[in-house]
């Protein structure tokens, strides 16, 4: 025997099926490099006695500021930040925490999960200095993300 057909639920009024969204551009900007992690944690730093870090987190900071102009991202602030207050214990943690909060929104801006924790790029300082090279994991998947832009090429922002 033969199944009757199965009927279609009948739509209520004024009520819009829910279908993925297509990532819509919002606004532009510039691609940022991709750097290898782990010359950013020992490598360079090392070969340059520590005078890189200093050179990383400023590029960092001055290519999110170029990423997304939308935002108000200080370039020199966290560097000077590092290299006059950087014998206090606060005074990095909250650079590196904020820090944080950039590439995560940087994440956010580029239409990907935002993966990257604030806490985590402070607490992890205290494990041999891995807070570099999780901060260069999380900014890869930003650059990642346009693959194939060179860097300082014009990039859609989503959010």
């Amino acid at each position: 025997m033969s199944e009757p057909p199965v009927q279609p639920r009948p739509v209520p009024q004024g009520h819009v099926p829910m279908v993925a969204p297509h990532p819509v551009p919002v606004a532009s900007g510039l691609a940022m490099k991709r750097r290898n992690p782990f010359a950013v944690w020992i490598g360079l730093p090392l070969i340059t006695l520590g005078i890189y870090f200093y050179v990383w987190y400023y590029k960092i900071h001055k290519e999110m500021a170029e990423f997304d102009q939308r935002r108000q991202i200080p370039v020199v602030g966290p560097m000077l930040v590092m290299l006059l207050l950087g014998w206090t214990v606060i005074g990095p943690l909250i650079s590196f925490h904020n820090a944080g909060a950039r590439i995560r929104n940087a994440q956010a801006s580029a239409g990907l999960p935002a993966t990257c924790s604030p806490t985590l790029c402070w607490v992890l300082a205290f494990v041999f200095g891995t807070n570099l090279l999780y901060m260069q994991f999380e900014l890869n998947k930003v650059v990642d993300r346009y693959a194939g832009a060179p860097p300082h090429a014009t990039v859609p922002l989503f959010v």
